[in-house]
C-alpha cells in the first residue's frame, strides 16, 4: 500500500558519535576521501548503496550504532575527522596568506562575496542542478572553500529538482520528478532563535511572496537557498520553486525575481543572524540573478538616502557579470509587459515590487533592439562594471556578440573579459590519482613525471576496468526500467571489454553537441566499434530539456543504434547522467569525445574532468580546448566553420571525426611494447595529467577571478562610497553633464605636422605631431581622454589593429575656442598607414574607456551612439547623436 505522506524520523545519535552529524551536514565530505571512508566503514553495504551520509545515519541499524558508541578504534578515527574538518574550516588559506596579504597597498581584498546561480551542482544527495552551468556553480564554491574566500553562495532549494531521466521501451527520454524532502538534507533552516527567516517579496495582486531560507555549508562556504513552498503562500506562489527550468516564461521570471530579489534580502538576514560579513562583492553567474542589481539599488535609495543614479553607480562598481551563453537564443529575454506587470507600477509609475524605484527607468537596464522584450543579459551587463565570459574564445564571442551595447568601439575594445572555467580536482580525479599525491596538488606533475610508463598504464586499465564493472551494473539496471526480463538481459553482464579503446561521450543533449554526428555515417561507425583486432567502445550519456522533443530524438536516434545485437557490446546509452555516473565515465575513459558546433560551445568543462584522470581529448576546437590544446594532450577535430550549410558542414566534420579515429586514435591506442604498453600513448597521458591538469583546476580559475575581478570590484566599491558617497554621486553628476552636454563634444579637426627623424641605422624613420581640435562643450579638459589610433589601414579605410596615444591638452585654443590636444608618434611598422583621434568620458570611477559606450570621432568618419548603460540618466534626454 501507498503512505499517505512521507516524513523523516532522526533519532538522536549517542553523544560518543555526535560528530558523525556535524561530518554528514558539511558537505565537505564530498571531496574529502577519508571522510567518506569513515562514513563506509559504518556499514559498507548501506554506503555503497547510499553514498550519503544522512541517509546512511538515518538507516544503519541501531545495534551498528551502538556498537560502534563502544568502538574505541573507531571513536579515534572520528575525533580525527572532526578535528580535521575544523581545521580546514578555521586555518588561514590562500585567500588569508596569500591574496589579502600580497595585493597592493592601494587596492582592497573583498570582506565578503556573494554569488548568485540558478543551479548548483555539489552532490548527488543535493539534486539542485541539471548540468555544466550547476556543476560550475558547485566547483567554484568548492574551490572557494579551499581557497578560503569569503564567499557566500545564493540560489533556490527545488521541491522536485531536475528531473531522474529513464527510457522507453522503444528509447524515449522519460522524465520523473521525485519530491526532495529538506529535511532528510544536509541543509539547516535559517533561523532567528526558533523563528524561521521569512523573505517577503510584494507580487501583483496585492499577494506576497514568502520563501524560507535553508543553508547548506559546503567546507567553509555557506549556501542559502530559497524556498516557496509554504503554507502561507497560495498554490501559485508555492510553486515557484517547484522544478529547476520547469514551466513558462511566467514561471521563470517568478524565480528569476525571488532568486535576485529575494537572495539580496536572504544574504541579509543570513550576515545579521551569523556575523559574517557583509558582501561588497556581488557576482551573477548568468543573467538570472539579474535582478539582484535593481534591489541592491533599491536598498541604498531606501536606506542610504542616494538618488538612482548614485545608487546605480555603487552597484555597478561592485557587481560582476558572467554571461555563459554563445548565442542570443540563450539568452533569458521577457515580454517587456510581463516585467512591468511584475514590478507593479503605482499611480505615480513606482514599483510595488521595488518600493521607491521608477518602473520606466527599472525597464530600461533591460532595453534590446526589440522594444517588446527585457532584455535580462543587457541588465546585467548594465548593472555590472566587470563581466565576463568562460573561456578566451567565448569571452571574443561575447564581444561581438554583445557589441551593440558599447556602440563607436571595435568588438576587441568592447569591456567583456574572459576567466577560462576549471572543475574541482578533488571532487573529479579518481582517487587513484589522488593517493599518489595526498593533499597536495602542487607535487603532482613531479610525482607523475617519476613514474614509469608500465606504471601509469596498469592506473589507466584499473580505472577502466572499473568503469566497464559500473557501465555493465547500469545497463542492466536500464534494461529493467524499459520493461524487459532479466532473462532478456543476460547479455549485459558481459558488454564492453576491459581492455578495448574506451571513448566517452556525456552532456545535455543539446541540438548544438550534436550527440549523433558520430553516427552520420552508420555503417562505418559500426565497422570502427566491431573491428576484432582493434575494438572501440562508447560509453554515452545526457538529457534533453523536457520540453525538447528535438532533443529526446537525438538520444532515440543513438538507443536505436544502440540497441543493435551486433553492437550493444560495444555502445551504451546510459540514462539519467549526473554527477555520480560522471566520475565513473571521466575516470574510465581513455578518450573524450567533444563535437559541438563551433564556436557554440562557451567552455564545456567535460573533457576538463576527464583529462584530470589521464583521459586524452578528442575535440572541435571550442571553448576551453580551443586555448588549451597543444598536440600532445588529444586530437583537435578540423571545424569546417566557414561552411553554411549545416548538412553539408555535418558531413565534413564527421568525416574528420572518422578519419582521425581510424588514423590516428586507435593506432595509436594498440600499438604496443613488448610489455603491453601503449608508449606514445601513455607519455600523452603523462602530459595531459602534469600540464594540462594544472591548468584546468577550479582553484586557478577562482584565483583569477580573485585577482582580476573580484579584487578590483571590491576596491572600487570602497572607493566610491567613500566620504559619505560622494564618488558615487559625483559619477552620477558627471554622467548628467554628459547626457545633456556629450552632443556638443566634437572632433572639429586634426592637424599633422611629419618632422624626419632618421637615424644612420633608420633612414625615413618619421615622428608625426598630431594636433586634435576638440569642442568640449560643457565638459573641462580633464572630463575627457583624447586619444590618437595610429595603424594599417585597408582599402575602405578602416584602421586595423591601431596603436593608441592619449593626447595632452594645450593651454591653447584655436580661433573658435576649441581646446588642443597634442601628440607626437614614431610609427613602429612600415605600409599604408592611416591615423585618428578620438574622444571619450573620462572620470576616476570609470573602469574602461568603453565602459558608458560614448565616443567621439571627426566629423564625417564614424557613427557616435550611445550611452549604452541606459538610454537615460536620471529625467535627461538621451545623448544619441551622430557626427
Amino acid at each position: 500500500m501507498k503512505a499517505f505522506r512521507r516524513f523523516t524520523v532522526r533519532v538522536p545519535l549517542p553523544a560518543q558519535l555526535s560528530e558523525l552529524t556535524t561530518l554528514a551536514h558539511n558537505l565537505r565530505w564530498v571531496w574529502h576521501a577519508p571522510t567518506q571512508e569513515l562514513f563506509a566503514t559504518i556499514d559498507p553495504d548501506l554506503w555503497a548503496a547510499t553514498g550519503d551520509p544522512l541517509r546512511l545515519l538515518a538507516e544503519v541499524h541501531p545495534d551498528r550504532v551502538a556498537e560502534l558508541a563502544d568502538d574505541a578504534a573507531f571513536l579515534a578515527r572520528l575525533r580525527e575527522q572532526s578535528d580535521d574538518l575544523a581545521r580546514y574550516i578555521g586555518e588561514p588559506r590562500w585567500f588569508d596568506a596569500s591574496y589579502a596579504t600580497e595585493i597592493d597597498t592601494n587596492k582592497v581584498a573583498p570582506q565578503g562575496i556573494a554569488y548568485f546561480s540558478m543551479e548548483f551542482g555539489i552532490s548527488e544527495v543535493l539534486p539542485i542542478y541539471s548540468g555544466g552551468l550547476g556543476i560550475l556553480a558547485g566547483d567554484h564554491l568548492k574551490a572557494a572553500s579551499d581557497l578560503g574566500l569569503p564567499l557566500i553562495g545564493v540560489g533556490l532549494f527545488y521541491r522536485s529538482g531536475y528531473f531522474h531521466q529513464s527510457l522507453s521501451a522503444d528509447g524515449w527520454q522519460l522524465e520523473r520528478y521525485p519530491v526532495n524532502d529538506p529535511t532528510s538534507m544536509p541543509l539547516t533552516l535559517l533561523a532567528d532563535g526558533d523563528t524561521p527567516v521569512v523573505v517577503t517579496i510584494a507580487v501583483p495582486g496585492g499577494r506576497t511572496l514568502h520563501a524560507n531560507v535553508w543553508v547548506a555549508t559546503v567546507g567553509r562556504i555557506p549556501l542559502l537557498l530559497l524556498d516557496s513552498d509554504l503554507p502561507v503562500n497560495d498554490e501559485e506562489l508555492r510553486n515557484v520553486t517547484d522544478r529547476l527550468y520547469g514551466g513558462d516564461q511566467d514561471h521563470r521570471i517568478k524565480q528569476e525575481i525571488l532568486l535576485g530579489i529575494g537572495g539580496v534580502r536572504a544574504v541579509r538576514e543570513y550576515t545579521r543572524l551569523s556575523g559574517h560579513a557583509e558582501p561588497t562583492v556581488f557576482h551573477m553567474n548568468e543573467g538570472h540573478a539579474g535582478f539582484l542589481g535593481v534591489e541592491r539599488v533599491r536598498e541604498l535609495t531606501s536606506d542610504a538616502g542616494l538618488d538612482f543614479d548614485s545608487a546605480e553607480a555603487v552597484v555597478r562598481a561592485s557587481n560582476i557579470f558572467t554571461t555563459h551563453t554563445p548565442v542570443p537564443a540563450g539568452i533569458d529575454r521577457f515580454p517587456l509587459d510581463m516585467v512591468r506587470y511584475y514590478l507593479g507600477p503605482d499611480d505615480q509609475g513606482v514599483s510595488r515590487l521595488l518600493p521607491g524605484l521608477p518602473v520606466a527607468t527599472v525597464l530600461e537596464l533591460g532595453d534590446e533592439a526589440d522594444p517588446g522584450v527585457f532584455n535580462m543579459a543587457h541588465m546585467g551587463f548594465r548593472l555590472g562594471q566587470r563581466s565576463n565570459g568562460v573561456s578566451q574564445l567565448h569571452g571574443a564571442v561575447s564581444r561581438k556578440m554583445f557589441a551593440d551595447l558599447w556602440p563607436g568601439f571595435d568588438a576587441d575594445e568592447v569591456p567583456i573579459g574572459a576567466v577560462t572555467n576549471g572543475v574541482h580536482g578533488p571532487t573529479w580525479t579518481a582517487r587513484t590519482w589522488q593517493d599518489l599525491t595526498p593533499g597536495d596538488e602542487d607535487a603532482a606533475a613531479e610525482v607523475i613525471a617519476g613514474m614509469s610508463g608500465d606504471e601509469l598504464w596498469r592506473i589507466r586499465v584499473s580505472l577502466r576496468g572499473q568503469l566497464v564493472e559500473e557501465v555493465r551494473r547500469r545497463a542492466h539496471a536500464s534494461g529493467r526500467d524499459r520493461g524487459f526480463t532479466d532473462a532478456e538481459l543476460g547479455w549485459t553482464a558481459d558488454i564492453f571489454d576491459p581492455n578495448a579503446l574506451t571513448i566517452g561521450f556525456a552532456r545535455r543533449a543539446a541540438t548544438y553537441k550534436r550527440l549523433t554526428l558520430m553516427l552520420r555515417d552508420p555503417e562505418r561507425m559500426r565497422r570502427i566499434l566491431t573491428d576484432p583486432d582493434r575494438p572501440v567502445q562508447l560509453v554515452i550519456g545526457g538529457k534533453a530539456h523536457p520540453a525538447d522533443d528535438g532533443g529526446k530524438a537525438l538520444i532515440q536516434q543513438m538507443v536505436r543504434f544502440s540497441d543493435d545485437p551486433e553492437l550493444r557490446n560495444r555502445i551504451v546509452f546510459l540514462p539519467d547522467y549526473d554527477i555520480s555516473m560522471a566520475r565513473d565515465i571521466y575516470a574510465g575513459c581513455d578518450v573524450w569525445l567533444n563535437n559541438p558546433v563551433r564556436p557554440m560551445e562557451a567552455c564545456g568543462t567535460s573533457g576538463m574532468k576527464s583529462a584530470m584522470n589521464g583521459g586524452l581529448n578528442l575535440s572541435i576546437l571550442d571553448g576551453w580546448w580551443d586555448e588549451m590544446a597543444d598536440g600532445d594532450n588529444g586530437w583537435a577535430i578540423p571545424s569546417a566553420e566557414g561552411v553554411h550549410d549545416d548538412h553539408r558542414r555535418d558531413d565534413l566534420e564527421a568525416e574528420a571525426l572518422y578519419s582521425l579515429l581510424e588514423d590516428s586514435v586507435i593506432p595509436l591506442f594498440y600499438n604496443r611494447s613488448a610489455t603491453g604498453t601503449p608508449e606514445r600513448w601513455v607519455e600523452m597521458v603523462r602530459h595531459t595529467l602534469s600540464r594540462l591538469g594544472p591548468k584546468v583546476q577550479a582553484s586557478r580559475m577562482v584565483r583569477d577571478y580573485t585577482t582580476a575581478l573580484y579584487g578590483p570590484a571590491a576596491t572600487q566599491y570602497s572607493s566610491i562610497v567613500a566620504d559619505g558617497y560622494a564618488p558615487a554621486r559625483d559619477l552620477a553628476a558627471y554622467r548628467r553633464v554628459l547626457n545633456t552636454g556629450w552632443s556638443t563634444v566634437q572632433v572639429a579637426g586634426i592637424d599633422e605636422a611629419g618632422t624626419d627623424t632618421s637615424a644612420d641605422d633608420r633612414p625615413g624613420t618619421v615622428r608625426l605631431d598630431l594636433t586634435a581640435h576638440i569642442a568640449l562643450g560643457e565638459l573641462a579638459p580633464d572630463q575627457v581622454t583624447v586619444q590618437a589610433l595610429i595603424g594599417p589601414v585597408t582599402a575602405d579605410g578602416d584602421i586595423e589593429d591601431p596603436v593608441i596615444a592619449e593626447m595632452t591638452p594645450s593651454s591653447d585654443t584655436d580661433p573658435s575656442g576649441r581646446t588642443l590636444f597634442t601628440v607626437s608618434l614614431v610609427p613602429s611598422r612600415s605600409g599604408r598607414l592611416g591615423y585618428t583621434a578620438r574622444v571619450l568620458p573620462r572620470h576616476p570611477q570609470l573602469s574602461d574607456d568603453a565602459e558608458l559606450g560614448l565616443v567621439r570621432y571627426p566629423v564625417g568618419t564614424a557613427e557616435d551612439l550611445g550611452p549604452a548603460l541606459r538610454t537615460t540618466i536620471g529625467s535627461a534626454p538621451a545623448a544619441v547623436v551622430n557626427t
